[in-house]
């Protein structure tokens, strides 16, 4: 609306009508007299909100998002290894863009919901169509019920994750993160198609549809699986874990496709490892 002014003098009668007398002539020393007044109406316009977005941590989303839709290309033309690295490719950058975001203070409502869209097609989508293309549609009817069982899994761990964000505990995930069940089935995608798994041709698929089925349940059970967000880069840690840190290196550089999928074999059954500990122990595992 448009801001007006109006100069006039002021009412006196009206004045005394409904101030006291002390208050006129209060006003009358600070106004002068003859009183000259002003009435300004003005409406303040809102600011509008600013839609601007955080560049560096969606950049690692988008690489994210890009190397599991490569994967889903790359699955397509029958290159399955690539496939499989590209998945590891997209867990890197998804584990990056966060720690990004938390070390320069650039989080934001909109980067959260980026990142769950990119997780549920490198994380999601993208495992379940490498491995039915690979080995799942030899099965018929069951194969693609297990990669729709792990599909599902997957979209039902994000939905929850994001739902429960301000209630669970920070140092652990509720259910297998999607990250590591990707990483499970493109572990052994990639140790199968570089024959380096001593298995018959003829178990791989039934193989794979364990391990889409096996991921995808876990990802939706209410095993504790350990977050690594208690992990701080910015403070010291004893010399034991630099060198151990040195060792993975070693070790997944030497065989990557073994080495990475022994890692996720062994992280996939450390919730329930934790959950039967709980169960006999009586103590909560922290």
């Amino acid at each position: 609306m448009t801001t007006f002014r109006r100069r006039g003098r002021l009412d006196r009668s009206r004045l005394s009508r409904t101030r006291t007398q002390s208050t006129q002539d209060e006003w009358a020393e600070e106004l002068g007299d003859p009183l000259d007044y002003e009435v300004e109406a003005s409406h303040t316009r809102t600011r509008p909100r600013n839609k601007g977005i955080y560049l560096l941590p969606n950049a690692f989303t988008t690489a994210a998002l890009f190397s599991g839709f490569f994967a889903i290309v790359n699955a397509m033309n029958d290159q399955f290894q690539i496939a499989a690295i590209a998945i590891f490719a997209s867990l890197v950058l998804d584990g990056m863009d966060g720690r990004v975001a938390r070390m320069t203070n650039t989080q934001s409502a909109f980067g959260e919901q980026y990142d769950s869209l990119a997780d549920m097609v490198s994380f999601g989508v993208a495992p379940a169509l490498v491995a039915y293309e690979w080995a799942l549609k030899d099965l018929g009817k069951w194969g693609w019920l297990a990669a729709f069982t792990y599909c599902a899994g997957a979209a039902l761990r994000l939905a929850r994750f994001n739902v429960n964000t301000g209630v669970v505990d920070k140092k652990f995930f509720q259910g297998l993160p999607s990250p590591a069940a990707g990483s499970l089935i493109a572990g052994f995608i990639w140790l199968a198609d570089d024959n380096k798994i001593p298995v018959r041709d003829t178990a791989i698929p039934w193989i794979t549809f364990f391990i889409a089925v096996y991921a995808g349940l876990t990802m939706v059970s209410n095993a504790r699986f350990y977050s690594g967000k208690a992990l701080d880069v910015r403070y010291r840690v004893p010399f034991g874990v630099m060198v151990l840190l040195i060792l993975t290196f070693v070790l997944i550089s030497s065989n990557p496709p073994l080495t990475l999928f022994g890692l996720f074999v062994v992280y996939s059954i450390s919730g329930y490892v934790v959950w039967a500990w709980e169960r006999l122990s009586g103590k909560r595992f922290s």
